[in-house]
């Protein structure tokens, strides 16, 4: 059931000039415009070089809430040219971060990121002009949704008075200060997909992408309170945690189904917690002694989606340096490479340039090379089929050139996005 032989618009540079610039390894010019074509101009197939842009809680993108519309967009700018500055060929934008939305949505409210006001409408389409710029510019635009957080408190009298958490109030859980949808809930799991597809209808997306928030992270001492729905629904399950796995296996199975029959073309990708299993836990697990276990811990069982060929590519959070005791870069990349061989299911890396530099991480962390020698690393795995790095401030700013050093090693010709 996976889809084959699909191919998305050839790229072609709008003079010789610019394919020279790019293929040489010089500086990128200026204006970096791109146009569809065919011939001996098309750029050549590669690896997926991508960038995160995350507007929760203003992380990347705006750089504040309250800012005009002018200013939104050219920041916005400012992120994709810096990704095609450096030769990156992807960029993952957050358009669905706190069950609101950077379009028009007649599902859920404007997200409080552009305005500071959720359900405000911020005077233009973000989704639409960053599909547009981005393809002008020769990059992809996956489109990142969160599929169940509310917010980041437990407040509802908070969110905007439209949002459909208010007007559903039982399809609601707080839970270590943030509020979640219920995903034990068919309706719920009907309606994220539902208020996801369409931005997959209306807009030239590349991809629906998800990072790792499934049903959320432990906390201490307190407990996600579903019985009501386990007890409703969860007849014929063992017990809750396979129930839990369950609802999540639903969500994305058909969610990968309905993109297929919305839209051709466009692909379906999940960037989890890196950790299955540890070997300890299960022997077909990961080398590793990692204190999160996707399967056990958010019911997210991320090797199944792969093995069963539901999504079109899995792009594993590997937030660790080569050489870690509990987990290994280089361990944890060997077991995802063995996972999707021979599955169809494409294979990137979650890269953390957020750690390059930082003083509170270990000394593998303060070396610009280490990034690098990932990248080196990972091209003894033939299934790697690129790297997207976390996230667009740490890609402009680059406090000790760990990105430059990956360019300057690894991009010097720019590359088409595999398909």
């Amino acid at each position: 059931m996976r889809r084959t032989g699909m191919t998305r618009r050839s790229l072609v540079a709008v003079a010789a000039g610019l394919v020279a610039a790019m293929t040489t390894g010089g500086d990128a010019v200026a204006s970096p415009v791109w146009q569809g074509g065919g011939g001996e101009d098309r750029l050549a197939r590669g690896e997926l070089r991508g960038v995160w842009i995350a507007t929760v809680a203003n992380l990347d993108w705006p750089s504040k809430k309250g800012l005009t519309a002018s200013a939104q967009e050219a920041e916005l700018i400012a992120h994709l040219d810096r990704a095609v500055e450096l030769r990156l060929n992807a960029v993952v934008l957050q358009v669905r971060p706190t069950a609101d939305a950077l379009w028009p949505s007649p599902y859920e409210p404007w997200a409080d990121c552009l305005t500071g006001v959720q359900g405000q409408d911020p005077g233009w389409d973000p989704l639409a002009t960053a599909v547009r710029e981005a393809h002008d510019r020769g990059l992809e635009l996956h489109a990142w949704f969160n599929p169940y957080r509310v917010a980041n408190h437990t407040d509802p009298t908070r969110l905007a008075a439209s949002h459909p958490a208010r007007r559903n109030p039982e399809w609601v859980l707080p839970y270590g200060g943030k509020l979640y949808y219920d995903p034990g809930l068919p309706e719920v799991r009907r309606f994220v997909q539902d208020a996801m597809l369409d931005a997959v209808r209306r807009y030239e997306i590349d991809a629906v992408h998800w990072d790792d928030y499934f049903y959320p992270y432990p906390v201490a001492g307190q407990e996600f309170e579903d019985d009501a729905a386990y007890e409703r629904y969860g007849g014929g399950f063992p017990d809750k945690a396979a129930w839990r796995r369950d609802n999540v296996d639903r969500l994305v199975r058909e969610m990968g189904e309905r993109i297929r029959e919305t839209r051709q073309g466009v692909r379906f990708g999940i960037s989890p917690f890196a950790v299955w299993r540890n070997k300890a836990t299960d022997p077909l697990g990961s080398d590793t002694r990692a204190g999160v276990e996707t399967y056990d811990d958010l019911h997210a069982d991320t090797r199944k989606w792969v093995r069963e060929g539901w999504i079109d590519y899995i792009c594993p959070q590997i937030y660790w340096h080569i050489g870690l005791a509990t987990a290994d870069y280089a361990k944890v990349l060997a077991w995802w490479a063995a996972t999707v061989r021979g599955t169809g299911v494409g294979l990137y890396v979650g890269e953390a340039l957020y750690k390059a530099g930082d003083p509170a991480q270990p000394a593998p962390w303060q070396d610009p090379a280490e990034l690098s020698r990932h990248l080196t690393l990972a091209r003894d795995h033939e299934e790697v089929g690129g790297h997207i790095f976390f996230s667009a401030k740490h890609v402009a700013a680059d406090r000790i050139g760990a990105m430059a050093r990956v360019v300057a090693d690894h991009y010097q010709d720019r590359v088409r996005a595999p398909r």
